[in-house]
């Protein structure tokens, strides 16, 4: 699909073209072996997926862009047995690929060549909840939509909220230190997360699941792991800080003529929606196109060239609709906003929530070319028009859309199918036009396999260095996601 299966799968050792861009050599690894799966049969009988059609879903990342060859998926239960898995494969050299919910969009959450694959499927259990602090401990397999319906039971949300909650695992977002719909309002995960469990390479288990809010006891090593892709530890539980359930939510889908209103609209719903503002996102009108063509969804808005969706979250349904009445009555009467709908009913907030849906929409355009940038505000959007001038007719189509909030775009661009040509008409340039304006090129869906070569546009060579001595340190044979995250240590 778009992307060829990777050479080498059967034990070649030639240059591997896996994502058809970078030449990436299979390292020095093991092989599989009988003894191999018989020692993982004896540890989790049942739980070793050794089928070519069982372990191929598995293999294949959810956009169908890339795909490894593991003959082996493991499904642990606990992290007694994670410790057991990594410690055979650091003593074998055999290397692994974590997997959650296999929903990542950069290539980090499947095997390039034969990784072993690391399910956390089974690692599913609430371990506790605190009604007092808001406080939830959980394994790392839980599925985020699940913790949200059980948090919504005891009056609390998640701080965390994805289009693909129904899939992902808490701990792939946490190790992917995952942005989404809330993070406006309630900030990132290295700010919520106030613990982890980790298993280090060579089987190891790090205890650091604290429960307190304030703990400044030397180095804040859960820091290390957020984010990190599974390159330095498998995250097994984690302990994470929610807040109390909204009793009053409101949901305003509005339309601007252009991006500059777009801005406009957003400085002026800051300063009369203050403290409860919990989301400011935007999509362009391809986007619209896009979910109405594919998904048969319709506009609550009549055509326009931008439309902007504002959530507002608060104690107080009287107060909060006052005040988003005053926003809209200012809006509208200074020409900000052309038309727009509010829905304060629960199933109407649900149906409005258009923006979840572009990215499921995209998949049915052929093969989509998917970046996530970080911006200053102001040049949020410039990107999608350049790119749009500098591909023309190339690309059958070129949509920006994001939480404008956090200066977090998603520039897609779609093709009937894979084309090298296309791609290096792409890249670099997107990255450096991101590096010119001091941006990001990941906001927040990590480097995995398709940035990682990218990384120098972001960070300087010396922090890049930092972090492969990390790496070196924490995972000496490098048997955790190869090949993802940093470019090869020199």
């Amino acid at each position: 699909p778009g992307v060829p299966r990777a050479r080498g799968c059967a034990g070649s050792r030639e240059v591997v073209p896996t994502c058809e861009r970078y030449a990436v050599r299979r390292l020095p690894f093991a092989r599989l072996a009988d003894g191999d799966v018989a020692f993982f049969e004896r540890l989790m009988p049942g739980r070793v997926i050794t089928g070519e059609e069982e372990v191929k879903p598995f293999n294949v990342d959810w956009l169908k862009s890339v795909r490894g060859c593991s003959q082996l998926v493991l499904k642990p239960q606990t992290t007694a047995e994670v410790s057991r898995i990594l410690r055979y494969c650091h003593e074998r050299n055999l290397a692994v690929n974590p997997q959650g919910g296999n929903t990542g969009l950069v290539g980090g959450s499947v095997p390039v060549f034969d990784e072993i694959i690391l399910s956390t499927a089974l690692m599913n259990q609430i371990i506790s909840f605190d009604k007092v602090s808001g406080i939830l401990v959980c394994q790392a397999g839980c599925v985020l939509e699940r913790l949200s319906e059980y948090l919504e039971e005891q009056g609390f949300i998640m701080p965390l909220d994805l289009g693909a909650k129904g899939s992902c695992h808490i701990g792939g977002n946490v190790a992917t230190n995952a942005g989404g719909l809330r993070l406006l309002r309630y900030g990132s995960l290295r700010g919520t997360v106030l613990g982890l469990e980790v298993v280090l390479a060579d089987g190891s288990a790090l205890d650091c699941l604290t429960s307190l809010r304030k703990d400044n006891t030397g180095y804040d090593l859960k820091q290390l792991f957020i984010g990190s892709e599974g390159t330095l530890g498998v995250i097994t539980a984690v302990s994470i800080l929610c807040p109390q359930k909204p009793k009053a939510v409101n949901v305003a889908f509005l339309g601007c003529q252009s991006f500059a209103k777009v801005l406009e609209t957003f400085t002026t719903c800051r300063a009369m929606l203050g403290e409860i503002l919990s989301a400011y996102e935007f999509m362009d009108e391809k986007c619209m196109k896009l979910v109405e063509t594919h998904l048969k969804l319709s506009s609550p808005v009549a055509d326009s060239p931008f439309y902007v969706l504002i959530e507002t979250s608060g104690s107080n349904s009287t107060h909060d609709e006052e005040k988003l009445n005053k926003f809209l009555e200012r809006a509208m009467a200074s020409a900000l906003v052309t038309d727009g709908t509010v829905a304060t009913d629960e199933k109407k907030i649900k149906a409005s929530h258009l923006r979840e849906r572009i990215t499921e929409a995209l998949t049915h355009e052929g093969y989509v070319y998917k970046y996530d940038i970080s911006l200053p505000v102001g040049k949020l959007y410039d990107l999608v028009t350049d790119m749009r001038a500098r591909l023309g007719q190339s690309a059958k189509n070129v949509v920006g859309y994001g939480h404008l909030g956090d200066g977090n775009l998603h520039l897609n661009i779609t093709a009937e199918s894979y084309s090298h040509s296309l791609l290096d008409a792409i890249e670099p340039f997107v990255y450096e036009w991101t590096a010119r304006c001091s941006g990001s090129i990941s906001a927040e869906h990590g480097l995995g396999f398709k940035k990682r070569h990218f990384i120098q546009y972001s960070k300087p060579r010396q922090a890049v260095l930092l972090m492969q001595q990390f790496k070196a340190m924490l995972d000496p044979k490098g048997i955790l996601n190869p090949y993802k995250t940093l470019p090869s240590a020199p």
